[in-house]
């Protein structure tokens, strides 16, 4: 195995992918009779058993192969879908999860109720009954041999005859492992004859992406396509090859002792064809140490403009433009690299709604768009848990049980629709049901019982006030407490989350017509516009998208309320920060500057506007510390380090 351990990575990353195409497959398979569906676990499963063979996890290949078995059973017609079959299939597939979470750390994914799942599966096909019991496996098996009583994998002499050619993608990062595996697969299914050009070959990666393939095998044109066309394969061909005669048995061959054929390769040839490696796997720790020189490389490209502008040399400026290009290409080309699709996510929520829905005996359609949006990865990494708990308060507590959803006029199967859209500069995210709706009385009344406004102040609010209150630390509605959270519980900790990647959330409900959470988020959180300002001679940077407006500040609109001033601004009263305590007192301020997050503004005053700038923030040293209302630190072009205010821990302030 250690010859195969370069590949380790490779498998991972295909193996989960035919991982996540089973259990995609699988929910189809519960709600609907798909051929479709069926075949492509089953050559999800075949193509997760040849690469386990290959690279010696006995375990993992076991475990598919009973799958495979399984799903040759429901392909034939002989094993109906039922919601207890799936369930173990859904459990089957939980612990391949698992097993390459194992391998991926180095180990070699073989779990101890390897046994009992095996029986499990078998169960279900009768295999059990016969006194096929599963234990432990023989070396050859363990190797990926194959018994001698299966005659899928003989070859007889008159077994009809096949001709395979098989073209992968240009993009294949290893294709010569790809054709291997293809093979080792093809060999379960019958007996090959022929390989053009010869294995050694092939084995080497010196075969142009192309190779075919004679076979002497039962399992038909359908089942060889299947096992053909697996991933990186851009077209597999299979055609019948007519022979009135068995064809004869091979000549015994003189074998070197590894027992591969070899043809000798002259020099020419080998000179004749390149190996060019088009796409490669990076580790993303590399490309955030990169993003960080990008940042840094925009920063000191600022400071080196602040100083050609001060001297005037006009050969400097020239060079300048072509490198402030060359910057700028650099940081739009790594902001792209970083982009991922949010369907690497959304995948792994059909499961949760099938599990949920079924716990609390609800019917769910759940419809999944827009998987293709990109979203730089460091936001992705904390979209998981926010979007996991509106989705499963969507099930649990906005939409209806069956029988009442008929009573209300509705079909009985409630829809959850998660989908994802680009906005000019933003992202935006939608968890949208047809449940019941946000009960704005019962939140209103809530929130007078938790002393949050009195009953006076109750009246006067408006319907998104009320819905806010959601939004407080253990606010919820729910007349029961079960474990998964009523509508509202854990909302503080979604907007917070949110929060803390630039994004905002908005809620809209209609009583007896659903709720719809939209979630607005930056592509990326790297390099960021912001507004100069100036206070009591110091300079510090706002986020743009934190500035609502700008105005004069006219000393008879402020008034002292509570001890604090306030400012009469457009008929709305706002309180008003002069932020003495972190720039000192000013004089001269005349200008008035409104932030706003969510719903809530407050109001600062400052001595100047400097403009807006596209700047790189940095977090705050772990020896500085947290500092009060500081997100972190930018540098913009003339080297000086400007403090940018975190508006939403100033606006939770007032």
């Amino acid at each position: 195995m250690s010859d195969l351990d370069a590949y380790r990575s490779l498998y991972i990353a295909e193996s989960r992918e035919n991982h996540e195409i089973i259990v995609k497959n699988l929910l189809v398979l519960e709600t609907e009779a798909s051929e479709t569906a069926i075949a492509e676990i089953f050559r999800a499963a075949h193509s997760l058993k040849g690469m386990s063979a290959s690279m010696d996890f006995w375990g993992m290949e076991r475990l598919c192969h009973a799958m495979e078995d399984v799903f040759q059973e429901i392909r034939n017609g002989k094993l109906a879908v039922s919601r207890e079959l799936m369930d173990s299939l859904l459990i089957a597939s939980d612990q391949i999860e698992a097993m390459l979470d194992d391998i991926e750390c180095g180990g070699t994914g073989v779990p101890q109720n390897l046994d009992e799942l095996e029986h499990e599966l078998k169960r279900w096909i009768g295999k059990e009954k016969a006194g096929e019991t599963p234990g432990p496996v023989s070396p050859a098996a363990e190797r990926g041999a194959t018994p001698p009583d299966d005659k899928t994998t003989q070859g007889p002499s008159g077994a009809p005859r096949y001709s395979i050619s098989v073209q992968l993608k240009e993009s294949c990062d290893s294709p010569n492992l790809r054709a291997m595996i293809i093979l080792q697969n093809l060999e379960e299914v019958g007996t090959i004859e022929k390989v053009t050009p010869d294995r050694s070959t092939v084995e080497d990666g010196d075969f142009g992406h192309r190779f075919e393939v004679e076979i002497a095998s039962d399992a038909g044109i359908d089942a060889l396509r299947t096992i053909a066309a697996a991933t990186d394969v851009l077209s597999a061909t299979v055609t019948s090859v007519e022979s009135a005669t068995p064809p004869p048995p091979p000549a015994p061959e003189i074998r070197p002792a590894d027992g591969r054929d070899r043809k000798p390769v002259t020099q020419p040839e080998k000179a004749e064809r390149s190996r060019e490696v088009k796409n490669i796997r990076v580790d993303i720790s590399r490309l955030d140490s990169m993003m960080n020189l990008v940042e840094d490389l925009v920063i000191n490209r600022g400071r080196i403009t602040e100083i050609a502008r001060e001297h005037q040399i006009k050969e400097l400026d020239e060079t300048l433009n072509m490198i402030g290009r060359s910057v700028s290409d650099l940081q739009a080309m790594m902001m792209d690299i970083r982009m991922i699709p949010l369907s690497h996510i959304f995948n792994r929520f059909p499961r949760t709604v099938r599990d949920i829905a079924n716990r609390e005996g609800k019917e769910v359609e759940f419809i999944v768009e827009g998987g293709d949006t990109e979203l730089d990865r460091s936001i992705m990494d904390g979209l998981n848990d926010p979007l996991l708990h509106l989705i499963r308060n969507a099930i649990d507590h906005g939409i209806e049980r069956p029988d009442v959803r008929e009573a209300a006029g509705k079909p009985r199967k409630g829809t959850l629709l998660l989908s994802a859209r680009r906005d000019r500069d933003n992202v935006i995210i939608t968890v949208e049901d047809d449940g019941q709706g946000i009960d704005i009385e019962s939140v209103r009344k809530k929130a007078v019982e938790k002393g949050l406004v009195t009953p006076d102040e109750a009246r006067t609010l408006s319907r998104d006030e009320i819905i806010d209150f959601l939004f407080q630390p253990g606010f919820s509605t729910a007349v029961e407490i079960t474990d998964i959270s009523g509508r509202g519980v854990g909302l503080d900790v979604v907007r917070t989350t949110l929060e803390s990647l630039h994004g905002k959330i908005k809620v809209e409900s209609r009583e007896g017509g659903g709720t719809t959470f939209e979630l607005l988020l930056p592509p990326t959180m790297a390099i960021v516009n912001v507004m100069m300002v100036r206070i009591n001679g110091q300079r510090c940077a706002i986020p743009i998208h934190n500035v609502a407006e700008v105005a004069g500040l006219v000393p008879g609109d402020i008034h002292t309320i509570g001890g604090r001033e306030t400012i009469l601004l457009r008929d709305e009263v706002m309180p008003l920060d002069r932020l003495d305590d972190m720039f000192g007192c000013s004089p001269a301020t005349e200008i008035l500057v409104v932030l706003q997050d969510q719903n809530r503004k407050r109001t600062i005053a400052v001595d100047e506007i400097e403009g807006q700038q596209e700047v790189v923030i940095k977090p705050l040293s772990k020896v500085v510390g947290t500092v009060r209302g500081i997100s972190g630190v930018t540098i913009p072009g003339d080297g000086e380090v400007v403090p940018v205010l975190d508006v939403t821990s100033l606006i939770k302030e007032t």
